[in-house]
């Protein structure tokens, strides 16, 4: 048996399967840990010397659920439960 094409015949088993996270087949079986997203881990994967990387990853790149609609909130004061004023018409009175 040499080092090269014999031994690549025998590479059929999965080191990283799909991971819960991120979604990519990053997730090592062994290690528990996702190789892209550091699930398990709290907090994302992400660091300072890869700026596509964080470009990929960072607030504006999914949907933004909740934060998308705190602009809009945070326009009228965040007022709750309240009713809009009547837009009144203005009427030729003179």
């Amino acid at each position: 048996m040499t080092k090269g094409t014999q031994s690549f015949g025998k590479k059929h088993t999965k080191s990283h399967t799909l991971c819960r996270r991120c979604g990519r087949r990053s997730f090592h079986c062994q290690k528990k840990t996702c190789a892209q997203c550091g699930f398990p881990a709290a907090k994302t994967r992400h660091f300072e010397w890869s700026e596509k990387g964080k470009r990929r990853k960072t607030t504006g790149s999914g949907r933004m659920r909740h934060l998308k609609t705190i602009a809009r909130k945070f326009k009228n004061g965040f007022r709750e439960g309240s009713v809009a004023k009547p837009k009144t018409t203005r009427t030729a009175a003179a």
